[in-house]
């Protein structure tokens, strides 16, 4: 009895599978053959998304590429495995590439009006992969936002802030904005901290100790060694900034900073050195009225 309706559906489902649906090639593209590509497809993409692995995880592992270049690398290959696969599962599946014409100038035009940012940003992510002004462990600030390079992908980027957020940027910004990275060429930097102190203070004693302070924390660099700048006489206090390097706390500045006003504090407060506030001096006039019409003239002409 099963093996009767099977017999009785088996041909309804080949006519249906077989008939052409869309006018593609010399006698046109079935269900059956849409059905067919997206699988292959579907497995293009699975061995594309594999052989990049392989070729990042443990060919490129060998060589003297950095994470960034070997990501660069991976996702290059990744587009150039699945651009050439879908040529060849068009070609074998009977489907003339020059029909497409008409639908690849209708996708032009889409892409010139409603698909404008998303083809920019991709193409902004090949320039990023390509030229790599950013890369992968960078700690880089962009439109306000301060982070660490955690991932590079052909539309966007993922930037980590220290507050464990994962902010994903369009990679055109990285064309068309300014882009501070922190960690391009070295991974030596510089923090400057302001430092304040009242006028009464010994200034040669206050950059004794601010180069104590810097060279006494584990994470200033002794080469480059830490400096101290007096910028300027201030309304309420003479202005020092010190100058100090380091690699371990790139991307936690706040951390470094912090630790060097804690100390600096104390050792001010060892040594009597005053940190000044605002403060105004007013000087009052005498031998005469503070303001006018005020007195006894004034008073005589207000009674009259």
């Amino acid at each position: 009895m099963e093996a009767t309706r099977m017999e009785h559906w088996w041909p309804q489902l080949r006519e249906i599978f077989g008939r052409p649906v869309l006018p593609l090639g010399a006698t046109g593209l079935s269900l059956g053959g849409l059905l067919q590509i997206g699988l292959l497809v579907l497995a293009l993409l699975l061995v594309a998304g594999r052989l990049k692995k392989w070729l990042v995880g443990r060919l490129l592992a060998r060589t003297k590429l950095d994470a960034s270049g070997r990501q660069a690398v991976g996702a290059l290959f990744h587009y150039s495995v699945v651009f050439l696969g879908l040529l060849v599962i068009l070609q074998t599946s009977g489907i003339d590439l020059t029909a497409l014409s008409v639908a690849a100038g209708g996708l032009g035009i889409g892409i010139g009006f409603g698909l404008q940012n998303i083809a920019n940003n991709l193409v902004s992510g090949l320039i990023v992969l390509m030229e790599r002004p950013v890369k992968i462990g960078d700690r880089i600030e962009v439109a306000g936002t301060e982070g660490q390079v955690v991932e590079i992908r052909a539309r966007s980027t993922t930037v980590l802030t220290n507050d464990n957020i994962a902010i994903i940027i369009p990679n055109s910004r990285f064309i068309t904005e300014e882009v501070i990275n922190w960690s391009y060429a070295d991974p030596k930097v510089r923090f400057r901290i302001p430092v304040s102190v009242g006028y009464e203070s010994d200034v040669r004693l206050v950059e004794r100790l601010l180069l104590d302070v810097a060279r006494n924390n584990a994470d200033v660099l002794d080469d480059p060694a830490p400096a101290v700048r007096f910028l300027e006489f201030g309304d309420s206090g003479l202005h020092f900034e010190l100058r100090a390097w380091t690699t371990t706390l790139i991307q936690r500045k706040g951390k470094l900073v912090s630790d060097l006003n804690f100390a600096i504090l104390d050792a001010f407060r060892a040594h009597g050195i005053e940190i000044p506030y605002p403060q105004r001096d007013v000087h009052l006039k005498s031998g005469g009225p503070a303001f006018p019409g005020s007195g006894p003239a004034g008073a005589a002409e207000a009674c009259g």
